[in-house]
This record gives C-alpha cells, structure tokens and sequence, in this order.
C-alpha cells in the first residue's frame, strides 16, 4: 500500500508537516496585529484635488438600496449598492495597516522554521518516490 504521494512511509512526514505547518501559521498570523484609522470623513480617494471621503460612498450605497427595494430588478441600483461596497471594503483595506507585535527573535526564528519546514515536510510527503 503506498502512502501520501505515493511513496511508502510519507503518512508520517505527512502529519508531522501538517501540524508543524498549520502550528507555525496559527502562531504567525496570531503574532500580527492590524490598525485602521477609518471613519466617516475619512478621504479613502482623490479624484484631482477633490477626495471622496467614506461618508460620500454611503450616499450612492443609500440610493442603491432605495432603487432595489423599490424594484428589485432595477440594475441601476444594483450596480450603485454594490459598486459603493466594493469601494468601501477597497478603502478600509488600503488604509490597514499591518505590523507584528513584539517578540524576541527566538520567537520569530521558531514560529517561521515551524510553517515553513512543515511547508517543506508536507511537499516533500507528496512526492512521487517509486521504491
């Protein structure tokens, strides 16, 4: 019977690489911390010398679902509520900003060698090895 990739023995190169991977990304993406400075009069845009601040975007997003409720097959409307959404999750995106917390570099050499040497462990499970 062969195992992960086809090789006999890779279902524990496997297992290992998966909780090493999955351990090392949980504690990466855990070590991350995100900051927004949105609001309502916050510019998300500029257009020449005129910015379009968040609250602007609410304005079309509130015609929009005036227009559906009122007809719900009006693509006018549609188009306004969902094109101010788009623009909105752009916006906050854009103004995120990410960083890691503190740690001491024992920290970060385990969590990277514990999400990419799992990364590595799990490739290397999957590949084609005839015995």
């Amino acid at each position: 019977m062969r195992g992960a990739g086809g090789s006999q023995g890779g279902e524990l190169q496997f297992l290992i690489g998966i909780v090493m991977m999955v351990a090392g990304f949980y504690l990466l993406f855990n070590a991350i911390t995100i900051e927004s400075r949105f609001g309502l009069g916050m510019r998300l845009y500029g257009i020449g010398g005129l910015g379009i601040t968040s609250g602007t975007l609410m304005i079309p997003l509130i015609a929009g679902v005036v227009f559906i409720f009122y007809n719900v097959k009006n693509y006018i409307g549609w188009l306004l509520s969902i094109g101010s959404l788009v623009a909105l999750v752009v916006g906050v995106l854009a103004n995120a900003q990410f960083g890691l917390r503190g740690m001491s570099s024992f920290d970060l050499l385990v969590i990277l060698v514990l999400a990419f040497g799992g990364l590595g462990l799990f490739l290397r499970s999957l590949k084609y090895n005839p015995l």
